[in-house]
């Protein structure tokens, strides 16, 4: 497979001129159009994604080994087909809606300022990940190891303690309600 090193690819509409298929280690994608292309079988090693478009992008055995996407657009993402070795993300200020991490394994994954709606996230394992100010409506979470993860800042979240791991998880007391949905109690503040 060829191999692209430390390179930066600056404004390049993908769905124009074609990605070479390669394995790109510590590479820079700055304003990047890569929409409903098929990623499929490359291997991203050490990258980040800056102000990319990767929607509906197909990820089938893609590996994506620490790699980082800010103010990213993903709508409808499939990480559950990317490579599983490794798999290894952060996400700074991007819209996931729609996206699927459906049985992955993303132990201390930063989702800091996401767009989360309608992201399932069933059979994860999520041990110490951190949602910060992440919008999580109707995100679906099921049978999904949430130990030590932190959602003191997340936002519209419904998490079923019953149905999900959750041993020293961190919630705020404002999002204690939360973790109540399933049980339709009302929770009234009364200071």
């Amino acid at each position: 497979m060829l191999q692209i090193q430390d390179q930066t690819f600056d404004k390049q509409d993908f769905t124009q001129i074609q990605l070479p298929h390669a394995e790109y280690d510590h590479c820079i994608f700055n304003n990047c159009n890569f929409g409903d292309q098929n990623l499929s079988e490359f291997k991203f090693v050490d990258c980040e994604f800056n102000y990319c478009n990767l929607s509906l992008v197909k990820l089938s055995d893609t590996a994506l080994r620490d790699v980082k996407f800010k103010e990213c657009k993903m709508l409808g993402l499939r990480f559950e087909d990317a490579n599983q070795f490794g798999l290894s993300l952060s996400f700074d200020t991007c819209q996931l809606n729609h996206s699927s991490f459906y049985g992955t394994t993303l132990k201390k994954t930063l989702f800091k300022n996401c767009q989360l709606q309608e992201t399932d996230f069933t059979e994860c394992n999520l041990t110490a990940s951190l949602f910060d100010k992440s919008d999580l409506s109707g995100a679906t979470f099921n049978r999904t190891n949430l130990e030590k993860a932190d959602f003191r800042t997340a936002l519209n979240y419904s998490i079923d303690p019953e149905t999900n791991r959750l041993k020293k998880a961190k919630f705020s007391i404002s999002g204690i309600s939360g973790l109540l949905d399933q049980h339709d109690i009302l929770i009234e503040n009364n200071f």
